[in-house]
């Protein structure tokens, strides 16, 4: 159906994210992250399931008991609005998308949002 990673239409990204918004995804079906807080301006999705494991394993699960890593696809035209942003490191990449294009992003996502780890 579609076709991952860097070529092609489609960009494999992933996301770390908590137990709250794992079951806010799940209320949309596995399609849609949910709106962002107040105080969260900016969603992270990352470039690498490597990264995202770090911060599920390392930040979430201390923050909130548990962490999981979703993967999913997302059209590169949308993606090409936005440029990639390095976070503590060469190998710490990420989109920084604003809270206001939340919506556009997941029109965006191609098929489902699926669970790839979770840490306890």
């Amino acid at each position: 159906m579609s076709i991952s990673g860097e070529t092609g239409r489609f960009v494999t990204l992933w996301r770390p994210v908590g137990p709250r918004e794992l079951e806010l995804i799940r209320e949309s079906g596995m399609r849609a992250f949910p709106p962002r807080l107040p105080e969260q301006p900016i969603f992270y999705p990352v470039l690498s399931e490597e990264y995202a494991v770090k911060i599920a394993r390392d930040w979430n699960v201390p923050a909130s008991g548990s962490g999981y890593v979703t993967r999913f696809e997302v059209r590169r035209s949308f993606l090409e609005n936005y440029s990639v942003q390095p976070a503590g490191g060469s190998a710490h990449l990420e989109y920084w998308i604003p809270a206001e294009a939340m919506t556009a992003f997941n029109e965006a996502i191609v098929g489902e949002i699926k669970i790839v780890a979770e840490f306890h």
